[in-house]
């Protein structure tokens, strides 16, 4: 398995943002501890990784977890907030390829759940996919 579409991969689900919508979700504003579990599927081989954490400032009107990576262009293709549910789709490119993706988180005040489905070009051909659990808890103000 190449390194390089893992990582990409991994940026990419990590690369998601949001502008403000017409409506927010009821969550608490400050930092956030993210957890994501993931896993790859690409023709004969399936690959759970480990789980990745790491801390962000959210706000209600910049809810949706994001990690800025050199070398890749993200770009939203929509954004729908009902309630306190927030779907968006995404597409990111670089020198690897293009991954295209759809995800949903649901805020219950300071906690979230949600999942998020990407698709990706394997080197070997065909497409893989990789499927990440994420959860979110409120633990502070933000610094």
């Amino acid at each position: 398995m190449n390194k390089k579409v893992i990582v990409f991969s991994m940026v990419a689900l990590l690369f998601m943002w949001v502008s403000l919508a017409a409506a927010a979700p009821d969550m608490k504003e400050g930092l956030w501890e993210i957890t994501m579990s993931s896993k790859m599927e690409m023709p004969g081989m399936s690959v759970a990784m480990p789980p990745a954490k790491y801390t962000q400032c959210l706000t209600k009107s910049d809810f949706v977890p994001k990690k800025e990576e050199p070398g890749q262009e993200c770009e939203k293709m929509s954004v729908n907030v009902s309630g306190n549910t927030v779907s968006w789709s995404i597409k990111c490119k670089s020198k690897e390829g293009t991954m295209k993706g759809t995800g949903k988180i649901i805020y219950k005040g300071n906690t979230y759940e949600g999942v998020m489905n990407m698709t990706f070009p394997n080197q070997g051909g065909g497409e893989g996919k990789m499927t990440s659990n994420m959860s979110g808890k409120w633990i502070g103000n933000c610094k």
